[in-house]
């Protein structure tokens, strides 16, 4: 009772200083129709009644006997490993009914034998997925390893490439016949010097590969002070821009479908791929602009153009413009796996 009436007051005071009776019943983790019941017409504080209140048995109720049939059958061997959705149903073949599906589930719950059942593993949260977010080129790069097939049924090659996330920019790559912790040390020390930001090394990521997770990768990176980034085990997801760039090689319309000849071919294919997509490709992501350009930063140069070319042409003829022209402007910061929360603050800055 003592209790009841200082929450009474204080809501009181609250309400008669200007604050809302719903917000104080709030802060105080009560809802409004708790507070209108503790409070009678005269004004004065309800005692809580519940203690005093008579159980009704129901008529349908479930009897002691029936709770501890519902637990015996559902302890059995054969059952144990199922769920009530299962149980009953087999129960009804055999011509027997002892409960619906909810009062299984009612019955478990109350004398805390509902958990997983059977030899599969329950369900896990999974970790939220690392996320970085890249400015401006050289910050975040991604990497992984694909197959480059060969005429040859069951011989193929190991294509290695690093991508820049904010530009998508294709940094370094080579084609090895084997996954190597070695050759991937030696293409991200390569990648360095060629951006010459070997004293402030971007953050590395990838998937969880062999390569990716070997130890003399992990301690020449460790040397160079590089952050590895790795995504969450089984997850394809969490590295999307390479595994998306990898499709953009093999779709591309000159990939040979039936493989390459050799090794040097493939590297061959992939000298033309790599100046045709860093330096003519519009990659939709980047508002259509090369990812050279963006990596340069003069993308903005080339889009400021496109929107001088659209407002002329809406000039010229109004009367086909329904509303704004088109818009051509740089995309701002990219993330890596962003959240829910970060993802909206990027598009809004991007907006």
């Amino acid at each position: 009772m003592s209790e009841r009436t200082r929450l009474l007051q204080d809501v009181d005071e609250a309400v008669a200083g200007g604050a809302a009776r719903y917000k104080a019943a709030e802060l105080m983790g009560l809802s409004q129709r708790t507070l209108k019941r503790w409070r009678q017409a005269n004004g004065d504080v309800t005692t809580d009644q519940r203690s005093q209140a008579v159980r009704v048995v129901q008529a349908h109720q479930l009897t002691q006997a029936e709770e501890e049939a519902i637990l015996t059958t559902c302890c059995q061997t054969e059952y144990r490993s199922l769920p009530p959705s299962q149980i009953v149903p087999r129960l009804a073949d055999q011509g027997r009914y002892l409960a619906s599906e909810s009062s299984f589930y009612r019955v478990l719950k109350k004398h805390q034998q509902l958990n997983h059942r059977g030899r599969m593993k329950p369900a896990r949260k999974l970790a939220e997925p690392t996320s970085f977010t890249a400015s401006g080129p050289n910050q975040v790069w991604s990497w992984d390893i694909s197959y480059c097939p060969s005429v040859v049924r069951g011989e193929h090659w190991y294509l290695y490439l690093i991508m820049d996330v904010y530009s998508r920019k294709i940094i370094a790559w080579d084609v090895y016949d084997n996954e190597s912790g070695d050759l991937a040390k030696q293409l991200v020390e390569r990648a360095l010097l060629r951006e010459s930001c070997w004293h402030t090394p971007p953050i590395l990521h990838s998937d969880n590969g062999a390569p990716m997770t070997s130890y003399t990768l992990r301690a020449r990176l460790a040397e160079l002070g590089m952050l590895m980034s790795h995504s969450r085990p089984r997850v394809s997801n969490d590295n999307p821009y390479s595994e998306a760039l990898f499709r953009t090689v093999k779709y591309c319309p000159a990939w040979p479908t039936k493989g390459f000849a050799s090794l040097a071919a493939v590297r061959k294919w992939m000298l033309t791929f790599e100046h045709a997509y860093n330096k003519q490709h519009l990659h939709s992501g980047i508002n259509f602009v090369t990812p050279a350009d963006r990596h340069r930063g003069v993308d903005t140069q080339r889009l400021a153009h496109r929107k001088a070319v659209y407002e002329r042409a809406k000039r010229l003829n109004p009367g086909r413009w329904s509303g704004d022209i088109r818009r051509w402007e740089a995309t701002g910061s990219v993330s890596l796996n962003p959240g829910k929360q970060q993802e909206i603050e990027l598009n809004k800055l991007a907006a």
